[in-house]
């Protein structure tokens, strides 16, 4: 601190007045002062002040130079003592013990506001501030040390776990390709043995195609040769050209079976190859998402490595470390970008689908409305028993009629719709195909297992004993439906039905039945 005195004032009010500390601090600006505060009491200003200079050797230095210029001058401490006429100028030094042990204003400030210190001592205050410091910065350097082995531990350890993650994924994959590789070979063996089957009932056609023409042939003969047996022979030609006839409708019958095999097959592969490449694309997606988790674990633990080393941080250390940060928030921004546009996918394949299902439920909304004959697409109540077909079934056996076949249709729906009653079995499949499609209910292809009806089931064994095969297809195939389209509920619904087919319409199909529809009602019009 330093000490002004003779600061110049005048009276005003019956108060003293003067240069205000800013003012002062302005005209000591060359020497760098904190602030300047004037001295003030109950007559007013003193016409002392205190200067404040920075608690560093950079402030001694200061305070030094102001003393000083105030010597230089002739008015420093001893010209203030030593001169009787003072004239108007300020005076100052550097406050010391005797400053601090005086009496009056400036000595009152200086014991409130300041410690008497020698050099020795804020030396040896220092030396101490330093070794606690060196003493304090050691401990934390053992201690993050100690810190840096343990994430070097822990970023081993999460590596491995990684790794082996990694690992254990690429062989699940291997061995769902494999899966899906065995199912591709039963398809294709099955379609092979429905082509090899054509094949033979096509050369069986063709054998007894060749056997009637020689028979044909021969026939022609025996007539040229006999007059009196021309009669039957002719009979027996006739006979002959309608088996040709029928026959030649079996083979365009099963020439057309065997276009339709071929379009299902293809259809099939076409389907199998979409899915296929839909998988591809979401492993693909899911790769790549995990190759981001684990550069931005590995990178986070470098960064975390990188930050906990011992020692001073140098130009290097910092470039590394700004350059991990920089890697960081790249694959940060990589990965929300990734997560950015999953979630657009998602939205827009839920969008659509949402779309599809409120068409789907318009069409079966107006399907329903429509009153006429049964046409080609239509409605078909899903999980319910056909009443006409259970009626055929009961005219086939003399002693039941229509009211019984009523009662049976009510009875059995009824058991359909109560869900305590669950007929069905898992059986695991392990690549072959052990169960008939007519009566899976469901398959998941990840496990190769199959939900299949229970046909040691105490009630069904009752309904084949009691009404026979037929009616017990329709019941069963009612109970598959419901199954399949409403487990939950255990009650039939509504959906779209390619009625020549016998298989669920697609959308496709139903909007050209309802423009044909809507064509041929304009015509009549």
């Amino acid at each position: 601190m330093g000490v002004l005195v003779n600061v110049p004032t005048e009276r005003k009010n019956g108060r003293h007045v003067g240069e205000s500390g800013n003012r002062l601090k302005e005209q000591l600006s060359e020497f760098c002062p904190l602030k300047v505060i004037p001295l003030w009491n109950h007559r007013g200003h003193t016409g002392n002040a205190i200067v404040e200079f920075a608690k560093d050797w950079s402030g001694f230095k200061n305070a030094l130079a102001f003393e000083n210029h105030f010597e230089a001058e002739g008015f420093g401490k001893r010209d203030w003592r030593e001169k009787r006429h003072r004239g108007l100028q300020m005076y100052g030094w550097v406050a010391r013990a005797d400053d601090h042990r005086c009496q009056g204003p400036v000595g009152d400030h200086l014991r409130k506001n300041g410690d008497l210190k020698t050099v020795a001592d804020i030396e040896s205050e220092g030396a101490r501030k330093t070794d606690k410091l060196v003493a304090n910065l050691a401990s934390q350097i053992d201690v993050k040390s100690r810190h840096v082995q343990e994430l070097e531990l822990k970023c081993n350890e999460t590596t491995a776990s990684l790794e082996r993650m990694m690992e254990q994924k690429d062989q699940l994959l291997q061995s769902y390709n494999e899966e899906i590789r065995k199912i591709q070979q039963i398809t294709r063996r099955h379609s092979q043995k429905i082509f090899d089957e054509n094949q033979k009932l096509r050369s069986e056609l063709e054998s007894k195609m060749q056997e009637l023409d020689s028979r044909s042939k021969e026939l022609d003969e025996l007539a040229s040769q006999s007059d009196c047996n021309r009669r039957n022979l002719e009979q027996e030609k006739e006979k002959n050209k309608m088996r040709t006839n029928n026959l030649m409708r079996a083979t365009r019958v099963q020439q057309r079976a065997d276009e339709n095999v071929l379009k299902l097959v293809e259809e099939q592969k076409r389907e199998k190859q979409a899915a296929l490449e839909k998988i591809l694309k979401l492993e693909q997606q899911l790769n790549a998402k995990q190759k981001l988790e684990l550069e931005i674990q590995q990178l986070q633990g470098k960064l975390e490595v990188m930050k906990h080393m011992p020692g001073e941080e140098d130009s290097e250390s910092k470039k590394k470390i700004d350059e991990l940060k920089e890697k960081l928030q790249e694959k940060y921004d990589e990965m929300d970008a990734v997560e950015s546009l999953n979630q657009t996918l998602v939205i827009k394949e839920r969008k659509s689908n949402d779309e599809l299902q409120q068409a789907r439920k318009e069409l079966i909304a107006g399907f329903s409305e429509i009153a006429g004959a049964r046409a080609n697409i239509g409605i078909k109540r899903m999980g319910e028993i056909d009443l006409k077909a259970v009626a055929n079934a009961c005219a086939k056996q003399l002693w039941k009629g229509n009211e019984e076949a009523s009662i049976i249709c009510s009875k059995w729906e009824d058991e359909i719709r109560d869900p305590s009653w669950y007929p069905f079995r898992v059986v695991m499949v392990d690549g072959k195909e052990t169960v008939q499609p007519s009566i899976a209910h469901n398959c998941f292809a990840a496990s190769l297992a199959l939900l299949v009806l229970s046909e040691d089931d105490e009630k069904l064994c009752e309904l084949k004993k009691a009404h026979g095969e037929e009616i017990y297809a329709l019941v069963t195939k009612a109970l598959v439906e419901i199954n399949e389209y409403n487990p939950s509920g255990r009650y039939p619904v509504s959906e779209l039905w390619n009625f020549k087919e016998c298989r669920k319409a697609t959308l496709k199909e139903a909007v050209q039945h309802v423009i044909r529809q809507w064509k041929t009602h304009k015509r009549k019009r």
